[in-house]
């Protein structure tokens, strides 16, 4: 186990090209803590960085620095239709001066909404290629097709794999789990449940990591929004592995370590909002007027909702942050279904 100090010095080895302002803030929500009989907390990474903000910002910090450091002109990601980190791509590839190249494996829209209007806006080269079905395989495998797929259409590129799962990347999240620890223990709930939306699973990665490494006492939990991947424990558990090991301390995670809850709050499908999920956005808005996106946030907030009201996230007596992760541009793609509420 290694010091703060120890890990941020690991941390500070690898180039890093900042796109925001830190820490971001880690805010009490006393209206919804006095409603549900709770202490809630929410760690507002929704707002980083640039073209509306959100969670990638810290893994391309990492990730566009390796870009220019090689020498690439373009950048290239993929996701789904409305992958706050393929739109937080194309707008920070453009601030830095590199030209982004968005991939997604599905018709193309008729409307170019949410995420796909800002990627739009930024001049984002986006392909639609439906590759159908699609389902079954691992992060590996998708980002290893994607890759060659991008290797075809573009030619010479930086490739980012889908979400930035991978070590590099994720070095945003360990360096993250520093800051938390610290405005965690200033506010004397350094033993918190720490719980954050799981879509390709690389901040939840990090996070464990960084934790790990400086022995807090967080409790991290990553609520699946997606049920995407084949093996997603096993990949979350090899990754987490990395980021130890490249930050020097050798610890191996197995898929049993990892805190997820898999599947059950991703229905109906990726990228769909279930009624428990529109009716988290409505709660927390009208509650603290913070709005959550219908794709990761609203699911994974939906999530904790439940488990707190089934008593399945420990006593009421302990405090809970919430990872707020971004996406706000998906709430106008789904505009009928977030008004059909009441």
């Amino acid at each position: 186990m290694s010091s703060v100090l120890q890990v941020q010095e690991s941390l500070d080895r690898y180039p890093r090209i900042p796109l925001a302002a830190y820490p971001t803030p880690l805010e009490h929500l006393p209206r919804l803590s006095a409603r549900l009989g709770r202490e809630i907390y929410i760690k507002r990474d929704d707002g980083l960085g640039p073209g509306l903000g959100g969670n990638k910002t810290r893994k391309l910090e990492y990730l566009l620095a390796e870009a220019r450091q090689r020498g690439f002109r373009k950048v290239v990601t993929f996701g789904g239709l409305q992958s706050n980190h393929a739109r937080i791509t194309a707008a920070a590839a453009r601030k830095l001066g590199f030209e982004p190249h968005l991939f997604y494996f599905e018709p193309r829209p008729r409307k170019m909404a949410g995420n796909l209007l800002v990627n739009q806006v930024c001049g984002a080269h986006m392909r639609f290629i439906p590759f159908g079905g699609g389902g079954g395989m691992s992060l590996e495998a998708s980002n290893r097709l994607a890759h060659l797929v991008a290797l075809l259409f573009v030619g010479r590129h930086y490739f980012i794999p889908v979400g930035g799962h991978s070590w590099l990347g994720c070095l945003g999240y360990a360096r993250a789990a520093l800051e938390i620890h610290a405005q965690a223990e200033a506010l004397g709930i350094g033993d918190a449940h720490l719980v954050t939306a799981a879509g390709t699973g690389g901040t939840l990665a990090g996070l464990l990591a960084g934790l790990r490494l400086t022995g807090s006492s967080l409790r991290p939990l990553g609520i699946d929004v997606g049920k995407l991947w084949k093996g997603f424990p096993v990949s979350l558990a090899r990754l987490a592995t990395e980021i130890c090991r490249r930050l020097g301390e050798e610890h191996t995670f197995e898929a049993t370590d990892i805190p997820l809850i898999e599947g059950v709050y991703a229905a109906p499908k990726y990228g769909q909002p279930s009624r428990a999920c529109v009716d988290a956005i409505h709660t927390l808005a009208r509650t603290e007027g913070i709005l959550l996106d219908p794709v990761y946030t609203g699911k994974a907030f939906g999530g904790l909702l439940d488990l707190m009201e089934r008593g399945s996230l420990g006593g009421r007596d302990e405090p809970v942050i919430f990872l707020h992760t971004g996406g706000l541009p998906a709430l106008f793609a789904f505009e009928e279904r977030i008004l059909n509420h009441d």
